[in-house]
């Protein structure tokens, strides 16, 4: 993840219009982009590896429109 890249997510992350899901999406993909695995991302409340997984290979195949797209 590039430096432009990570402020958008913690931009979005943080931004009380966004909805839990794009909130939750964002904080994995800035826990996996600080080198934590999928099972440190997921000790997190409410999130399972294979989410973890999900959000980061969606991620690395679409950059920001993958996590923007749902």
């Amino acid at each position: 993840m590039t430096d432009d890249e990570r402020e958008t997510p913690v931009r979005w992350s943080g931004r009380a219009g966004s909805s839990q899901a794009l909130d939750r999406r964002c904080r994995v993909v800035l826990g996996c982009a600080g080198g934590k695995t999928n099972q440190e991302v997921a000790a997190g409340p409410c999130i399972w590896s294979q989410t973890v997984g999900k959000w980061r290979r969606r991620f690395l195949e679409g950059r920001l429109e993958g996590l923007a797209g749902g």
